[in-house]
């Protein structure tokens, strides 16, 4: 791996966890005030100059459980590539409902960043532990920025 990747790796995994505490509101991209699973993407990576200014807006809180088309696996595959396996800095995003929807930043798998709808904050969590994102009744898969720069 390049030193220039390593670096950028860092500060995607600071620039994560630096939004930890954030409140989780569906939406929202304020930092100490609120975020949610997807726009919380968008900032560190758009913030940190790694994707180009984008804005996913609007979708509905539910839409995940009433429609088949893959959205937000859309907006992600434009700006990635699937990989077998996450390292620092990298994305995993389950499927929840009919498509995939909650997405996390690996810090060190299996620890993630994500703004958690059920925690309602922003939370650095093992998602080796029993819950959720560990069942496999919601299958994940892993994308890389660095694949596709």
């Amino acid at each position: 791996m390049e030193t220039l990747e390593i670096a950028q790796r860092r500060a995607v995994v600071a620039e994560a966890r630096r939004w930890i505490g954030t409140p989780y509101h569906h939406q929202a991209d304020v930092f100490g005030a609120g975020v949610d699973c997807a726009m919380i993407l968008v900032r560190v990576f758009v913030d940190l100059g790694l994707v180009a200014p984008f804005d996913p807006r609007p979708y509905p809180v539910d839409w995940h459980l009433h429609q088949s088309e893959e959205r937000y696996l859309a907006q992600l595959r434009a700006r990635s590539v699937e990989v077998a396996a996450p390292l620092p800095g990298d994305i995993v995003m389950w499927r929840y409902g009919r498509t995939y929807s909650h997405s996390a930043i690996v810090t060190d798998w299996p620890r993630v960043v994500h703004a958690y709808a059920t925690a309602r904050i922003v939370e650095e969590a093992d998602i080796s532990l029993p819950g959720p994102l560990s069942s496999p009744r919601h299958p994940r898969c892993f994308f890389s920025y660095w694949g596709a720069a």
